[in-house]
């Protein structure tokens, strides 16, 4: 790492050392030199490379000099051909046939699908890991009653099972989208200039040889094709890509703020782990700031942008292929991955290491639960008999009365106030309305839900698998 120059930050800083590996340019050349290799087999069948020719290939396919390659690229301006000299130089008894038939989007596509679909299978399975923490955390808290909030003002009593259950159901459908895109990521095939595979057929002792020799090289990477492709794959495929990862990135992010705000003072009910170590502020060494989630928040903003360029990518690949896509490529399709990757990490341990404060819990349900339990109350006492808007307006009095005292700081009154309401207690007794004010009488059928979720997490198969290519 140079540090004297720019460098993306995630180029060090974010996302796992594999993936980094994998979008680094020497393994783009070494992917690059694998599918010249392959199709030079698959040519080699054909009769159109010499074993001798195909050894000396595979002999010199790991000797990657990027520096020289830059060097031709300098005159040339064409990464691809100025890699294809180097190569040749290297093999001067093979190099001869390299690139045989080829366009430069027949090599670099398949390599590109090969690293997205690898790539995805990586964040696929942390994802699968992420939701089996959700649901250890679903299960074990299915029945801890908490307030919830609508408007970021209290409303209802919920569980925190059920609260954590919210987050993981966006991430089964970001886990859904992410499967389809997968299962629909296929390559150009080798269909040369314009997606005809004229040159194969050209060169190829039968009609349809061109579909052996694509069969061959795609089957080494793992990979398929479709029926029809132009110079590249389908550049709506990066739209999808990139908006799946967009859509993961927005679950994240919601679940990251609301721990943020449910860390806060005003709540102080949940919070992201702290070391011992642990800097919260290089002024205030009090601070405990919830940098885990904030992190999250911050790099999952970038992701609709790199879907928005992946759109336009797609909206104006003008014809068989216009080349206005591929300075931007280099860049958005690693980084969302890279970006993606990362937050799917810093979620696993925000939900491994979730500190949970039931104290916290119980005195905000002692203040606001109360309130909700109104509802249960009117209820019960139009059941009874009673006229549902003179109750109405019997329990609005009360609740302003209490709300003013929680105001002042005072405890919630209303269950006192409730008792004391004649409108009330002549239709319900006031040991009954005290019970009806329990917040664990108001949950509905949360725990219960809450468990089923967790139940589906458990029966989810494995993300597909991407084989690997043995790279020399």
């Amino acid at each position: 790492m140079d540090y004297r120059t720019y460098a993306s930050p995630f180029s060090w800083r974010y996302g796992r050392a594999e993936l980094r590996t994998l979008f680094s340019e020497e393994t783009r050349r070494r992917l690059w030199r694998a599918v010249w290799v392959n199709l030079a087999e698959a040519q080699a069948a054909q009769g159109l490379v010499a074993e001798s020719e195909l050894e000396d290939l595979r002999a010199h396919a790991g000797d990657i000099d990027v520096d020289a390659a830059l060097e031709i690229e300098r005159e040339i301006h064409h990464d691809l051909m100025a890699e294809i000299r180097v190569f040749a130089a290297q093999a001067k008894h093979g190099g001869g046939k390299l690139h045989l038939g080829a366009t430069s989007m027949d090599i670099e596509d398949t390599v590109e699908t090969y690293r997205l679909r690898l790539a995805l299978s990586y964040i696929g399975e942390s994802l699968h890991r992420l939701l089996a923490a959700f649901g250890e955390k679903i299960r074990a808290h299915a029945d801890l009653v908490c307030m919830g909030f609508t408007h970021l003002q209290p409303a209802e009593p919920t569980t925190l099972g059920y609260r954590l259950a919210v987050y993981a159901q966006d991430l089964l459908v970001d886990d859904e989208q992410l499967r389809f895109v997968f299962e629909n990521l296929t390559a150009k095939g080798l269909r040369g200039a314009v997606g005809t595979a004229a040159s194969y057929e050209r060169l190829s002792a039968q009609p349809g040889g061109s579909a052996q020799i694509e069969a061959y090289v795609l089957e080494a990477f793992g990979l398929s094709a479709r029926e029809i492709s132009t110079q590249t794959y389908p550049r709506k495929l990066d739209y999808l890509v990139l908006a799946a990862l967009a859509g993961l990135g927005a679950s994240l992010s919601k679940f990251a703020a609301d721990i943020r705000i449910l860390s806060s003072p005003g709540f102080g009910e949940v919070a992201e782990p702290f070391e011992r170590a642990q800097v919260g502020s290089s002024a205030m060494p009090f601070k405990r700031n919830p940098i885990l989630s904030e992190r999250i928040c911050s790099l999952a903003r970038l992701l609709p942008a790199y879907a928005d360029v992946g759109w336009q990518n797609a909206a104006t690949n003008f014809l068989e292929r216009t080349l206005d896509d591929s300075a931007n490529r280099r860049t958005i399709l690693p980084e969302a991955l890279i970006c993606v990757d990362e937050i799917v990490a810093l979620a696993r341990k925000v939900i491994d290491g979730l500190r949970i404060d039931e104290r916290r819990i119980t005195a905000n349900l002692r203040v606001y639960a109360p309130f909700a339990g109104t509802e249960a109350a009117m209820m019960e006492a139009v059941r009874a008999g009673g006229d549902r808007q003179r109750l109405h307006e019997a329990l609005r009095r009360a609740s302003m009365e209490a709300w003013a005292a929680v105001e002042r700081g005072e405890d919630n009154p209303l269950s006192t106030l409730l008792t004391e309401e004649p409108e009330l207690t002549a239709l319900i007794d006031p040991a009954e309305i005290r019970r009806l004010l329990e917040p664990s009488r108001y949950i509905g059928t949360a725990p219960q839900r809450a468990r089923l979720l967790a139940d589906r997490i458990d029966t989810l198969q494995a993300f597909p698998h991407q084989s690997e290519v043995r790279l020399r």
